[in-house]
C-alpha cells in the first residue's frame, strides 16, 4: 500500500519460498524486466546490495531475509518510454553525456546514488518519482559533489527538483541514458512514470 504521509511502512516478515534475491539494482530490474516482458507477476525479491536496497536500510545478510528479523516492504518501480522502447528500473534512472558539463537528470526512485545522497526526500513507496534536472556551470558542481555524499547540495538554484507521477523531456543533443545503473542507450526523448507498489522487497 502507498504510504501516507506520516504513516507506518513496512512489515515483518522472510522472504517467500518462491522468492528471488538480487545484489545489485541491475539485478532487480533485470527480474522486473523479465517479468513483465513475459507479462507475469514479479516474485518478491530480497534485498543484498544497491542503492534501492541502502533506501531501505539495508544491506542485510542472506539468512536473515529468511529469518523471523527480515523486513517486507511494497514499493514502487518506474517504467520508462525510450524513444519508443518501453523499459523499467527500481533504483533510478541517469540521462548524461558527462558529469562536468551539459544537463544532467536524475529520475530517483531511491534515495541514494552509490554514494551519493542525490534526492534525501525521496522515498521508494510514496507512488511518486523524484525528478533531479540540472544545467550548473562547473564551479557550481564541483561545490555540489562535494556536498552529495550528504545531502546537502540541496535546495540550489540550478538544480530543479520536483515530486512527480509522471513526467517526459526531450534531450537536445540526446544523453546517453543509465537504468539502475547500466548504461541502456542514447536517447532524444524519455517519458517516465510511477507504477505504484508493483514491487514485493524484502531486507
Amino acid at each position: 500500500m502507498t504510504i501516507e504521509k506520516g504513516g507506518s511502512w513496512g512489515a515483518p516478515g522472510p522472504l517467500p519460498v518462491n522468492g528471488a534475491v538480487a545484489r545489485s539494482d541491475a539485478e532487480v530490474r533485470s527480474l522486473v524486466e523479465a517479468a513483465r516482458r513475459a507479462n507475469e507477476p514479479v516474485r518478491p525479491i530480497g534485498l543484498l546490495g544497491g542503492d534501492l536496497c541502502r533506501t531501505l536500510g539495508g544491506p542485510s545478510s542472506e539468512a536473515r531475509l529468511h529469518s523471523a528479523e527480515a523486513m517486507t516492504f511494497s514499493v514502487d518501480i518506474g517504467s520508462v518510454l525510450i524513444d519508443g522502447l518501453l523499459h523499467w528500473f527500481a533504483a533510478h534512472l541517469v540521462a548524461r553525456r558527462s558529469w562536468w558539463h551539459g544537463r544532467l537528470v536524475g529520475v530517483m526512485n531511491a534515495q541514494f546514488l552509490g554514494s551519493w545522497d542525490v534526492a534525501p526526500r525521496s522515498h521508494p513507496g510514496d507512488g511518486r518519482l523524484d525528478v533531479v534536472d540540472a544545467d550548473p556551470a562547473l564551479g557550481e558542481r564541483l561545490k555540489a559533489r562535494r556536498r552529495l555524499p550528504v545531502g546537502s547540495h540541496l535546495p540550489h538554484p540550478d538544480i530543479q527538483v520536483r515530486s512527480v507521477r509522471a513526467w517526459q523531456t526531450d534531450f537536445v543533443p540526446p544523453l546517453d541514458v543509465w537504468l539502475d545503473g547500466e548504461k541502456v542507450t542514447r536517447a532524444a526523448k524519455v517519458a517516465v512514470r510511477v507504477e505504484p507498489d508493483a514491487l514485493t522487497v524484502v531486507v
